[in-house]
């Protein structure tokens, strides 16, 4: 697992790659308010049981609102096999918005 800043997610966001995904992991609440756009929502609390939506992608970037449930998460991928893992550990939503970076609702 990688630890990635905000404006490093940014970066990716702009570049994303064939085989990469953006994963939110917050609850589908939180999600609908706005996200990171053509971003997958997981619930933390829900990764292993879907985590066969992620099986195609060789990276997956992950965020939520602070960071906790992308620890929670992360461990919950790596125990499922994935390797590339990218994680925003401090920072997540809100400072996405408050850099200005584009939000789908």
């Amino acid at each position: 697992m990688q630890q990635i800043s905000i404006p490093e997610l940014y970066a990716h966001f702009q570049d994303l790659k064939s085989g990469e995904i953006i994963l939110d992991v917050r609850t589908p609440e939180e999600y609908s308010e706005g996200r990171v756009p053509g971003s997958l929502n997981i619930d933390h609390e829900e990764i292993i049981a879907r985590a066969s939506e992620l099986k195609s992608f060789t990276k997956v970037f992950v965020y939520c609102r602070s960071g906790n449930r992308v620890r929670y998460a992360a461990q919950d991928l790596i125990s499922l096999g994935f390797k590339d893992l990218s994680c925003v550990l401090s920072g997540g939503m809100p400072d996405w918005v408050q850099k200005g970076y584009p939000v789908e609702i």
